[in-house]
């Protein structure tokens, strides 16, 4: 079995700083991407959107450039959001937007995640300048979507966690203070998020990662597979099957693929794992796998729609771009991900953490 594919856009990646960059971009262009959404949560982050990388902040336009110089130049759409952060002010977003650099913001919950201690409260950003800013210019909110400062047992327990209450106590105040307001929910993980996104106006989409789609909490716990330790984490078998149904629902336009494929030299640290999960290289691969566990025939004209739509067509279009008329094929065959090797050392694919072959190889 072989498909033949447009190229894809990963709407959500990382591809940090530093010598190991050219490999991570490279790692992405070897599985059919076309282009990417480069996450700004760098040491130090992408805070600014014109001028020089400063010892407080990246630029959008350095951040980029650096970014091209690394291999990214190939890359049909590049899009670096613009970390939102107390020194982001409403002038910035109408400048950005006017002057095409800035296309969409990222939303970090305070400490919620690597790099994101230069976040701020949700609820300091709902009825803010900047939201009403980026609302009037057309310019896209990217939202990491979990509550955050929260014990351990509101963290995470059998009935509810940080993202089930971020989508049904913050999510709801945001779209009615700024119903024009362009969102993606990125990463989502539970079915309360994936509900919300359905339910919502057309404007507001949704990111889905190749973990949440295979994996539940039970394949992290079970054996501390701390190579699938992200972000939000994987979750329960009822949030999983909820994520399938979204992705393989005919004529769905809300959800595509973004990765969230997050590289690190060190996983396990002595303070703790570093959370983020790498797929590149094999990203592609890993959602038609999980398309197979959600009951779909890969081999059927209906379910490479499906699939083409999820992965190839529906981030283009909410990003307002087209999809690329290039191609690239996948077969149906056994392969094995090797360890990438980097200028700051090896990085472990999340096949490999998990000790599975993939079901699927690109082939051009």
């Amino acid at each position: 079995m072989r498909l033949t594919l447009p190229k894809w856009f990963d709407l959500h990646t990382h591809f940090r700083q530093g010598p190991a960059v050219a490999a991570y971009v490279k790692a992405h262009k070897d599985m059919g991407c076309a282009g990417a959404l480069a996450m700004p949560n760098t040491q130090p982050p992408v805070s600014r959107v014109s001028g020089a990388a400063q010892g407080d902040g990246w630029s959008i336009d350095s951040y980029t450039t650096d970014l091209r110089a690394a291999g990214a130049d190939a890359f049909e759409q590049l899009i670096v959001p613009l970390y939102l952060t107390r020194q982001t002010t409403a002038e910035m977003i109408r400048e950005g937007a006017a002057s095409g650099a800035l296309r969409a913001c990222k939303y970090y919950p305070p400490h919620g995640t690597t790099n994101a201690e230069h976040g701020m409260p949700m609820d300091e950003l709902i009825g803010s300048d900047v939201f009403k800013a980026m609302e009037d210019a057309g310019v896209v909110l990217c939202i990491h979507g979990e509550q955050h400062a929260l014990s351990g047992p509101e963290y995470i327990d059998a009935q509810q966690n940080a993202e089930t209450r971020f989508y049904s106590e913050r999510m709801p105040r945001l779209v009615e203070a700024h119903p024009r307001l362009r969102i993606v929910c990125e990463h989502i993980t539970t079915r309360t998020a994936a509900e919300f996104v359905a339910s919502a106006p057309a404007h507001v989409g949704a990111t889905i990662t190749p973990q949440h789609l295979l994996y539940t909490l039970g394949h992290l716990i079970q054996g501390l597979k701390y190579h699938l330790y992200c972000l939000p984490v994987v979750k329960f078998q009822d949030d999983r099957a909820a994520l399938r149904k979204a992705v393989t629902t005919a004529g769905q336009a809300k959800y595509f693929a973004g990765t969230d494929s997050a590289p690190h030299t060190t996983k396990a640290t002595a303070c703790g794992c570093a959370a983020g999960c790498f797929t590149g290289g094999c990203a592609p691969q890993l959602y038609a796998m999980a398309f197979e566990e959600a009951g779909v025939d890969l081999g059927a004209t209906e379910g490479q729609a499906l699939f083409e739509r999820f992965l190839c067509l529906n981030g283009p279009a909410f990003y307002g771009f087209p999809a690329s008329t290039q191609q690239f094929q996948m077969e149906k065959a056994s392969s094995k991900v090797e360890m990438l090797e980097t200028a700051a050392g090896p990085v472990t694919p999340l096949p490999v953490g998990m000790g599975i072959e993939l079901t699927w190889r690109i082939v051009a």
